[in-house]
This record gives C-alpha cells, sequence and structure tokens, in this order.
C-alpha cells in the first residue's frame, strides 16, 4: 500500500493518457506521405496543399514564411532538429528551413479528441477530461490488470483513430503525468511507488509538472537539479524561498505523493486557458508572439465552450509578471457567449485596463459564468490580431 492509499483501502490506479504530438499526427493520417518528415504546424495564412496534375501534392515550407507567427506543434523529426510548440515560425525556419509547413485545422483535431475519448470510455469511464489530447483514467475497480488494460486501450485508440498514444498507470496522477511522457512516442508505462529511486528520482525538476522556469532556475541556485535533489533537500531551505504551502509541494512530490481524485463531472463554474513562458516576454519587443498566444488561447476557450455545450457571460484575463504580481481583470457581457472573436473582443478589453510595466510570465483567459446551451455553435478557427486588439 503507498502512502497515500486509506487504511483498508485498495491501493489506487490512475492512468495518464496523451495522444502523441497529437495536431501533428492528425495532419500525418490526412497526408501519410508526410510520415518520418520534420512538418510543422501553425503560423498564419498558411497555404493548404495544393494537389498538382499527376496528383501529388505541393506543401509550403518553413523557409518560405514570411511574417509573424509560432508553432502551434511539430513532428518528432521537426523536434530533434530543435522546433517546438510556442516558438517564433521564422526561428524555427532558421533551424528546419526543409521543413513542411501546414496550417492548423481546430475541427479536425476536436473531432479526433472525440473520438479517443470516446473509444477510452467504452473500456474505463471513470474519466477526467484534461483538454483535447489528454486524460486521466481511474483504474482502481477495473478487472483487467495494469497490463492488459493499458494494451486494451492503446489498441482501441489505435483502432478509433488510426493515432498511436502514451499511457502511464501508477498509484496517483503525479506519477502518470510524469511516466505518459517517459517512454514517448508509444509508450505503456507501469510506475509503483518502488520505482521512484530508478525512473523519478534520475529526473530533471522541470520534468514534474507544476514546477514552472522560474521555480527550476531557483531550484538550480539551491544545488537543486534533479527529483532526487529535490527529495534530499532541507525543508527549512525549500521554505525559505518559495513559502511553506509551495515547499510542501515540493516534499511531498518529491516522494511521490499526490492524493488528488479523478474528477470526472462536467458541471464547471468556469473555463479557462493559460500558458507559462519559457522565458518571460517583452510587451512590446515579444508583442507578435504575445498576440499568437492570445489568440490560440481565446480558440482554446471557445473550443472547450463548444465542446462542454456551454456558454458565459463573464469574460477575464490573467497577467503574472516577471516579479510573480499576478493581476487579473474581467467583464460581464449582457448574453453568453461560446464565440471565439467575442471572447477575443471583451478579453482584448480586459487587458487594456493593466498596466504593463514588467515582461509578462504566465497569460491565461476565463470565462465564467456558464450555462447550458445545446445547440453549440460551428467550428472556431485559429484566431488571430494583435494582443490588444479591440
Amino acid at each position: 500500500m503507498s502512502s497515500i492509499d486509506l487504511p483498508g483501502s485498495a491501493p489506487r490506479r490512475i492512468a495518464h493518457l496523451d495522444m502523441d504530438a497529437f495536431y501533428a499526427s492528425v495532419e500525418l493520417l490526412r497526408y501519410p506521405e508526410l510520415r518520418g518528415l520534420p512538418v510543422v504546424i501553425g503560423g498564419r495564412a498558411v497555404p493548404q496543399p495544393v494537389v498538382g496534375k499527376d496528383g501529388a501534392r505541393t506543401y509550403a515550407h518553413l523557409r518560405d514564411y514570411v511574417g509573424r507567427g509560432v508553432v502551434t506543434t511539430s513532428t518528432y523529426e521537426a523536434r530533434a532538429l530543435g522546433v517546438f510548440s510556442a516558438m517564433g515560425i521564422m526561428k524555427a525556419a532558421r533551424l528546419a528551413p526543409d521543413a513542411v509547413l501546414l496550417p492548423v485545422d481546430f475541427a479536425a483535431y476536436r473531432h479526433y479528441s472525440h473520438l479517443f475519448k470516446a473509444a477510452v470510455a467504452q473500456i474505463a469511464p471513470c474519466i477526467e477530461d484534461r483538454g483535447i489530447d489528454e486524460i486521466y483514467i481511474d483504474l482502481t475497480d477495473h478487472p483487467e490488470s495494469s497490463l492488459d488494460v493499458a494494451q486494451h486501450i492503446k489498441g482501441a485508440v489505435k483502432a478509433a483513430t488510426g493515432l498511436s498514444c502514451s499511457i502511464a498507470i501508477s498509484p496517483n496522477k503525479l506519477l502518470s503525468k510524469i511516466g505518459s511522457e517517459l517512454d514517448k512516442p508509444d509508450g505503456l508505462t507501469l510506475l509503483s511507488m518502488d520505482d521512484l529511486p530508478t525512473r523519478i528520482w534520475p529526473l530533471a525538476v522541470r520534468k514534474v509538472n507544476g514546477i514552472g522556469p522560474k521555480a527550476g532556475v531557483k531550484l538550480q541556485a539551491l544545488g537543486i537539479h534533479t527529483v532526487a535533489d529535490l527529495a534530499a533537500a532541507e525543508p527549512d531551505v525549500l521554505q525559505e524561498h518559495f513559502g511553506l504551502t509551495y515547499a510542501r509541494w515540493l516534499m511531498r512530490t518529491a516522494q511521490g505523493i499526490d492524493a488528488r481524485p479523478v474528477v470526472t463531472h462536467s458541471d464547471p463554474k468556469s473555463i479557462s486557458r493559460e500558458t507559462t513562458f519559457e522565458r518571460d516576454l517583452h510587451v512590446v519587443h515579444d508583442k507578435a508572439k504575445l498576440s499568437e498566444i492570445f489568440s490560440r488561447l481565446c480558440a482554446q476557450v471557445a473550443g472547450d465552450l463548444e465542446r462542454k455545450g456551454c456558454v458565459g457571460r463573464t469574460i477575464g484575463v490573467k497577467l503574472r509578471f516577471e516579479n510573480f504580481r499576478t493581476v487579473t481583470r474581467d467583464l460581464t457581457l449582457p448574453v453568453g457567449t461560446a464565440d471565439g472573436k467575442a471572447i477575443h473582443h471583451a478579453a482584448g478589453q480586459c487587458l487594456k485596463r493593466i498596466t504593463l510595466d514588467h515582461r509578462i510570465r504566465l497569460l491565461g483567459v476565463r470565462v465564467g459564468g456558464l450555462s447550458s446551451k445545446p445547440e453549440a455553435s460551428g467550428g472556431h478557427e485559429p484566431l488571430q490580431g494583435e494582443l490588444f486588439a479591440g
């Protein structure tokens, strides 16, 4: 029994399933001739592939891209060349000029998201939806062994979508989230508390979900580079540098302790998307990148609302600056909306009410005051525009 289980209860079995390079993998279903090649998805006004008279497709390439825009995702072959999500397209073009460039297609990604989640639900219905390409699954009471049910789920996802996924099963969400990254792509990872010293402790602390760039830098300054270092750290030192609450969380995390349940109910009071940047972004110098990320967050929130069949009246933004000061602003609309453009406009108005006097390390968009709307609207295209556009 692990330390997070209640006396007399069965040890928990929690899975984390993460689709492999999801957006890119969906595109490779459509364009199978691109398999094995570096492919990047993102940018602005990227042309669709053109079919010639001989039936062959002609694609855009990174070397031909001109203008602003960021990478939404990339294949593993492109990642091997240093191209990752949220990177500027022009920088990506310098690293991988011959990489194929495709436009994003959120409608297709939502379709395949629905397919893989429905396939998993047929096997194990206790699911927590964590976004378009990942879920947690409570398998504690499932009759199959962990290996058998993991193989069963992976096979069902493949049959339903043609796509591969990586899955990890452990006693809790924390370890499963880490585990699903250990053997990508197409990974199957089983972890117990006994695996902490060999599989978790050697990892860099930044591999732990919840330890962001700033915390990672502070930990490294303290000589804490791996999870093992964190497990051996003095509690007083952690509290001095991170405060009591976060220090306690760090100590529990290093020991693989996480009692969070898999939450299956779908009656949220609000829906939000936020991202912490790898480096603090300057409001002027990084305006194009901030604008792209802001637009993507608005589109993602709109997609989440559509998927849940909800509309919301209160639109808000969240900014965390380089000095860790966090500011929120919101406004309430006359009627609820799930429209991406309306959310983008309202969130832009909120941004105008914030004094942008420091670099930004986190940006978020939130929609609250939710109510049901069974007749959800059509697909949302990725939004473009300046960060402060009204």
